[in-house]
C-alpha cells in the first residue's frame, strides 16, 4: 500500500455505508492507518442519522488477511510497553466495531485470517462466500491470537474445537463456519457483497434507539446469568416503552401500515 493510496474506502448505498479495506497488495493486511480509518468512520457513522447499517468488506477479492508480518517483525526490536501500545490500536478497533450503535455486519470474500478473522467476527453478522476461507493463522508464525479471535470462536465452538482451530491454524471454509454457526448467509463467490447489503437494507431503516439495545442485549447474553439477562432486558424495555419510535411502530401495527423510524432519527442515530 503506497502512502497516496486511502486505506479505508467509503461509499453510500442507500441507508447502508459500506467500508472496504484497501490494501490490495498485500491482501488487505492490517495496518495502524487502516485501525484509524475504519475506527473514525464508525465514529462517524454513529452521528449520521442518515446511516442505518454498515457493511465492511474488503477490495481485491480478499477480506483481510491479518497483520503485516514485516511489521510486527519489526516489533520484536521494541520494548515491551510499545509493542503493548501499537497492538491496541487492533484491540479498539475491535471496541469500535463491537461499540457501535449501529449493526456491522462483515461481506467476506476470500481470506479472512489471523486479525482479519477477528475483525470478520467481531461485526454483528457475517456474509461469507462458500469457499471463503477463515483461519487462525497465528501458530504458523509462532505467534499467539489477538484482536479477541479466541473470545469469538468461544462463542459458538466447543473448547475442544477452539483448541484444534487454534493450535494448527487449520484452514476453515466458509461453510463450515455456517455449520458450526458463526456465518449468518452464505453466498456464492463473488456475491458476499451482495448479499450483505440485502441483509443491511433490511434492518437499516429500522428503530435505531431500539436495535442499539437489541445489541447490546445479544453481545451481553453469551456471559450473562439469566438474572443479569432479564435485569438487562427490563431495563431496556422500560425505556423503549417511552420512545417515539415505540409509539410509532405501535401505531402503525394498529393502523396495518408500515412504521417510518426514519424520521425519527436525531443527530445522534
Amino acid at each position: 500500500m503506497t502512502e497516496t493510496t486511502a486505506p479505508l474506502l467509503q461509499r453510500r448505498e442507500g441507508a447502508v455505508l459500506v467500508l472496504s479495506n484497501n490494501n490490495t497488495a498485500a491482501r488487505n493486511a492490517l495496518s495502524p492507518a487502516f485501525y484509524a480509518a475504519l475506527t473514525g468512520a464508525l465514529a462517524a457513522a454513529q452521528q449520521d442519522p442518515a446511516v442505518g447499517a454498515i457493511v465492511l468488506t474488503g477490495e481485491g477479492g480478499h477480506f483481510c488477511a491479518g497483520g503485516d508480518l514485516r511489521q510486527l517483525a519489526k516489533r520484536r526490536e521494541l520494548p515491551i510497553e510499545e509493542r503493548r501500545a501499537k497492538l491496541e490500536g487492533l484491540h479498539d478497533l475491535i471496541r469500535a466495531v463491537r461499540g457501535s450503535g449501529k449493526p456491522v455486519i462483515a461481506a467476506v470474500e476470500g481470506a479472512a485470517a489471523g486479525a482479519g478473522l477477528s475483525l470478520a467476527l467481531a461485526c454483528d453478522m457475517l456474509v461469507a462466500a462458500r469457499n471463503a476461507v477463515f483461519s487462525v493463522a497465528y501458530v504458523k508464525v509462532g505467534l499467539t491470537p489477538d484482536g479477541g479471535a479466541t473470545a469469538f470462536l468461544a462463542e459458538f465452538v466447543s473448547r475442544q474445537v477452539l483448541t484444534e482451530l487454534c493450535l494448527t491454524g487449520e484452514r476453515i471454509s466458509g461453510e463450515r463456519l455456517h455449520a458450526l454457526g458463526a456465518v449468518n448467509r452464505l453466498a456464492e463467490p463473488g456475491e458476499a457483497l451482495a448479499g450483505a447489503l440485502a441483509l443491511a437494507g433490511s434492518v437499516a431503516n429500522g428503530p435505531q434507539q431500539a436495535m442499539a439495545r437489541i445489541k447490546a442485549l445479544c453481545l451481553a447474553a453469551p456471559q450473562a446469568t439469566l438474572e443479569e439477562q432479564l435485569e438487562s432486558e427490563a431495563q431496556s424495555m422500560v425505556l423503549s416503552q417511552e420512545t417515539e419510535e415505540s409509539r410509532e411502530g405501535i401505531a402503525a401495527f394498529l393502523e396495518k401500515r408500515a412504521p417510518d423510524y426514519v424520521r425519527l432519527r436525531g443527530p445522534a442515530g
